[in-house]
């Protein structure tokens, strides 16, 4: 018997040579109680023990693939919320492969969620699009930039009258008509250092920090570094993605979970031989142009990636460890690309430590 569907890390395959876990899973429509249950597919298998048929129940219910019918609903969701929500409801529950008594435990986790996203170009605008659409409950974003012809190729946020306008102004615009549900607000500011960052992480909410960082800016070149260096100061977990002509990724990263940012760039640029002479940054070897050679396409599926992976990191599902890359080369379709290594223990910025 097959459960879960045919799809790679969910579906399962059950031995059942007697057909008795098929009649279980008919009579587990959400009407009975445990024992009737118990009942019902005893009077369809004469000799079954009632307790092997609640121990195939409390199987089930381990591998993540029943709900408990009579378990109250989650507070906060009206039918308005449940019809705008519920179908990414039922694909989060499809890929949660953990005990849950109420599939929209998750999405309330979603509603609570306070998330810092910086860089509203084309990955970071879709981003912050898919973000509000799947009802995270507050999102503050930052971006420095005026909206340029330049960028309608691919920053679909944005249309040709916000042409000459902050960014933040026409990005707030568009999100609080997406979903006023949610809570937008931004800042129009240039992020200049690791002590920017930090300020800003703090700032989420009464305990003192955001849930998420969402780093979707190339600019200034050591953002990244600032990221991973705030993200470990502060003990938040961050996703940073984009592109670099037909290549897009995301990484996932969480403080004392598998490798921070700075450990993974060494490591790959390990592996990669790139003959760097001592001291000499990996980014020099692949140097990035003024601007960045990028269509609709590529920013589509960067923000996709990281809108995956902001989920991910707020819901923990699907269940992965952070500390990686992963992504597509289009000039290799069908060939994605995943990259983890281990803590480096003499990395600069989290000296392989568990804080």
């Amino acid at each position: 018997m097959r459960i879960g569907s045919v799809v790679h890390g969910i579906g399962a395959e059950i031995e059942d040579p007697d057909g008795w876990v098929w009649a279980l899973t008919q009579a587990l429509d959400g009407t009975r109680t445990a024992p009737e249950i118990a009942d019902t597919v005893a009077v369809a298998h004469p000799g079954l023990a009632a307790a092997d048929v609640l121990g195939a129940m409390a199987d089930l219910a381990e591998a993540g693939f029943l709900e408990d019918a009579s378990a109250p609903m989650a507070d906060g969701f009206s039918g308005r919320g449940r019809e705008r929500y519920g179908r990414g409801v039922a694909l989060l529950r499809w890929m949660d492969r953990s005990p849950r008594i109420d599939s929209w435990e998750l999405q309330l986790r979603l509603a609570h969620a306070r998330v810092l996203l910086v860089g509203l170009g084309g990955a970071g605008g879709l981003a912050a699009q898919g973000l509000v659409a799947s009802g995270v409950g507050h999102l503050h974003c930052v971006d420095p930039d005026v909206v340029e012809l330049s960028n309608l190729n691919r920053q679909v946020i944005y249309r040709e009258r916000d042409i000459g306008r902050p960014k933040i102004d026409a990005a707030l615009e568009s999100l609080r008509a997406l979903n006023s549900d949610v809570e937008v607000t931004g800042t129009r500011t240039e992020i200049g250092a690791v002590e920017d960052l930090e300020a800003l992480l703090r700032r989420g909410s009464e305990d003192g920090r955001h849930d998420l960082l969402v780093l979707s800016a190339d600019r200034p070149s050591g953002i990244r570094h600032w990221a991973n260096r705030a993200c470990l100061s502060t003990g938040t977990p961050w996703v940073e993605g984009g592109y670099r002509g037909p290549c897009v990724s995301v990484g996932v990263y969480a403080p004392g979970r598998g490798a921070c940012f700075e450990c993974h760039r060494d490591q790959d640029a390990d592996s990669r031989d790139l003959r760097l002479a001592p001291g000499q940054d990996p980014e020099s070897v692949s140097p990035r142009m003024d601007w960045g050679p990028v269509n609709a396409a590529t920013a589509i599926l960067s923000a996709g990636l990281l809108v995956h992976a902001a989920l991910n990191a707020l819901t923990g599902v699907p269940a992965v460890e952070p500390g990686f890359r992963y992504g597509m080369n289009l000039m290799l379709p069908g060939e994605p690309e995943t990259n983890r290594y281990p803590r480096r223990p003499a990395c600069p910025a989290c000296g392989g430590s568990a804080s």
